[in-house]
């Protein structure tokens, strides 16, 4: 058997309500709601990354595969994969790659991980989808569009959703479209995109799968779908003949269209909800369509994930700070000087520090260190000991805040600036920035998490490392 293993989800903690950008452009708020933004240190990579961690929920999986999809991944001619990969600490034997350039990349990815499986050439993969697509402003899609990230794992064992039959094609349709010197997706007539793109391929696409499997609508419990909004969603859904206690939540009220992410977050929604023996139907569309069966197992009552809380939680920002996050307007350069960009030699050599927090212990006492960048420890710091360590993970450690200092000088998009120093469990301490805090909740002791964020960007070169954040957010 052949199917999904583990499910993991991300949902920034950022929320951008629709009757605010609509107060901004002094225009009438359509639809409500409000949508998921990703933090100023946040991209489909670093969401991606979340994603990953919570489906693998600290096991010892290394799988042999992993795809990345994403229609804005920040990297055009550099593996994004092999980024996420590296932070997560997976085998250096893993075979990475990337989906892009389709909304459907997601679940093309996911089938060619199930395809593989299946195959026999691969025993364990996984497949993290992750979107921050950018509306223009004042434009129709701003309000909806939304950032999340997703993760499936695929395997033999524990399969909580087995794979029954699928069909997929392809259409060679323009309805929304960027080019590589693009920033805003652009996009045709509206109805014309549903009328002579979206419902006739969907429509084709899922009757074929219906037919050559001798099914019905009410064969399924649900039927997971993307659409590029609410009332596309719930048209297609009646055409094709589902009530509406069968069609999972699309979510756009409460996180947008997350792009890439949008079906397999339902997805995700779906499954936790399911019993043994329930049959979905999911479909995707960009370019074409991608449909399949699944059917819940008995392990799915083990499925268990955190998207509804993520779902519940949500910290409001206002536009201008929307601005600023995704510089749509230029602002008054900092005066201070600038920060001293690593160099690609010494991102080498410090690569396993950077990319998934790894420091050592001491093979005499135990002791867990972290030594600052640039820097190797030799002698322990607690038994002297010298030149005998094994290495060490931090990142996948609880940790407390220690002590911090607020700098309200610090040229942030997101001021003022935190620091900290974070003492881990079982032992090593690191300096380090804070993210995703409410500094009138900050308070020595709080419980912490490491999360892997953007701390610059220079000449395009993003810069990758660990910061602290609340383990708790209300």
């Amino acid at each position: 058997m052949t199917g999904i293993t583990a499910l993991g989800a991300y949902i920034p903690i950022y929320r951008l309500r629709r009757d605010e950008i609509a107060r901004m452009w002094r225009t009438r708020a359509t639809g409500g709601g409000q949508k998921a933004v990703a933090g100023h240190d946040e991209d489909p990579v670093t969401m991606a990354v979340a994603a990953v961690r919570n489906c693998v929920n600290g096991n010892a999986l290394q799988p042999d595969i992993l795809f990345f999809a994403s229609t804005t991944a920040p990297y055009l001619e550099k593996q994004n994969a092999a980024i996420i990969a590296s932070a997560v600490g997976m085998d250096r034997k893993t075979v990475t790659a990337d989906f892009a350039n389709s909304l459907k990349a997601g679940t093309t990815a996911l089938m060619s991980a199930l395809d593989a499986v299946k195959a026999g050439s691969a025993d364990d993969a996984l497949v993290a989808i992750a979107d921050c697509r950018q509306g223009a402003p004042k434009g129709m899609d701003e309000p909806l569009f939304g950032d999340a990230a997703a993760c499936l794992a695929i395997g033999r064992k524990g399969v909580i959703a087995e794979m029954e039959s699928c069909y997929r094609s392809y259409s060679e349709f323009t309805g929304s479209w960027r080019t590589a010197t693009d920033r805003f997706v652009k996009s045709g007539e509206k109805r014309f995109i549903d009328d002579q793109g979206y419902q006739p391929m969907m429509l084709e696409t899922i009757g074929s799968l219906l037919a050559a499997n001798a099914l019905q609508p009410e064969d399924f419990s649900t039927i997971v779908f993307s659409a590029a909004d609410s009332r596309a969603h719930a048209q297609l859904a009646a055409t094709l003949g589902f009530k509406a206690t069968q069609v999972q939540e699309p979510l756009f009220d409460r996180i947008g269209h997350t792009g890439a992410t949008a079906t397999v977050i339902m997805l995700i929604a779906a499954l936790e909800k399911a019993r043994p023996g329930d049959r979905l139907l999911v479909a995707n569309y960009g370019d074409g369509a991608d449909a399949f069966v699944l059917r819940a197992t008995e392990a799915v009552t083990t499925c268990q994930t955190s998207l509804d809380q993520q779902l519940k939680m949500g910290r409001s920002i206002d536009y201008a700070t929307y601005l600023n996050w995704r510089e749509l307007m230029p602002l008054q350069a900092s005066s201070l000087p600038a920060r001293a960009e690593p160099s690609l030699s010494s991102r080498w050599r410090e690569r396993q520090t950077i990319s998934n927090l790894t420091g050592v212990q001491c093979n005499t006492c135990g002791l867990p260190q972290i030594h600052p960048i640039g820097q190797k420890i030799r002698v322990c710091i607690g038994c002297q000991s010298k030149d005998d360590f094994t290495p060490y993970c931090f990142s996948d450690k609880k940790a407390a805040l220690f002590t911090y200092a607020i700098d309200h000088l610090q040229p942030t998009k997101n001021p003022p600036g935190l620091n900290g120093v974070v003492d881990f469990e079982g032992g090593g301490r690191l300096i380090c920035e804070l993210t995703d805090y409410d500094l009138d909740r900050v308070e020595i002791g709080m419980p912490l998490e490491m999360t892997f964020r953007k701390l610059s960007q220079d000449e395009g070169m993003i810069n990758y490392f660990w910061k602290a954040k609340p383990t708790v957010l209300k």
